[in-house]
């Protein structure tokens, strides 16, 4: 069990300050309506809708807003085939490798307001694998770090997972994305609160950053992430623990 992360507990930090619940609503039920348009409605022969709604379940979304965005998902709505799935490439202060998935019904719509995001925020759109290969497309189960240890997530790694990473506030259980659910599921078959997971890029490398580039850099995410196409925000950024608490305080 080894391994170093600051973008799980960056992210934590993040989310606790973060004030759009009913933009993250929307963003959450139009993953799940593409889950289902594209592998049918049953969660239970479909793995991409079950994460989706567990992802959802995370943020307390209400069960009635799940099983809507699973309706338009599987032909009660118009506006699911429209929708698709992009990856965006570039690069943030201090040459960070930033991945941005959308979801979106006007790619071009997108591509523009992605590039002005980038532009405005201190850091440059890429070429399509320009970054890509920086990252690794992985499980990801969040432990509460000051609740539980790496000796209380034994049963992840006999269930299946590659790591258990421990970064103060957090602990990250990685797995690959088709055992995700079966090693949340051993996790909290032991007692333990699973805090979210899902599936996302994580990087191979990270690029270390100072506390001006931290701020910028964050700055730039947040304006992604403000994009109402926009699903997730991916970077290999490393940040010094003391920089990390200025830069919440």
């Amino acid at each position: 069990m080894a391994g170093h992360s600051k973008w799980a507990s960056i992210k934590h930090k993040k989310a606790i300050v973060d004030s759009r619940r009913g933009q993250q609503f929307t963003k959450l039920a139009r993953a799940i309506t593409v889950a289902a348009k594209d592998g049918g409605g049953d969660p239970a022969a479909n793995a991409a809708l079950t994460l989706a709604i567990q992802k959802a379940k995370d943020a307390s979304m209400p069960k009635d807003n799940i099983e809507r965005a699973i309706a338009r998902g599987t032909g009660e709505g118009a506006d699911a085939a429209a929708i698709e799935t992009v990856l965006y490439e570039g690069y943030g202060p201090g040459g960070v490798a930033l991945l941005v998935e959308a979801l979106t019904d006007n790619r071009n719509r997108t591509s523009a307001n992605v590039r002005h995001l980038f532009s405005k925020g201190g850091g440059s759109l890429g070429e399509p694998g320009s970054v890509a290969y920086l990252f690794d497309k992985k499980g990801v189960a969040i432990v509460d770090g000051e609740q539980y240890s790496e000796d209380d997530l034994l049963s992840a790694i006999e269930a299946g997972a590659e790591d258990v990473v421990a970064d103060g506030e957090v602990i990250e259980v990685i797995t690959e994305p088709a055992t995700l659910t079966e090693v949340r599921a051993a996790i909290e078959a032991e007692g333990v609160e699973v805090r979210s997971s899902e599936v996302l890029y994580r990087p191979k490398v990270r690029t270390q950053v100072d506390e001006a580039q931290a701020r910028t850099l964050l700055k730039l995410i947040d304006l992604l992430e403000g994009d109402d196409d926009v699903s997730e925000v991916h970077a290999n950024f490393d940040i010094d623990d003391e920089i990390l608490e200025r830069v919440f305080a």
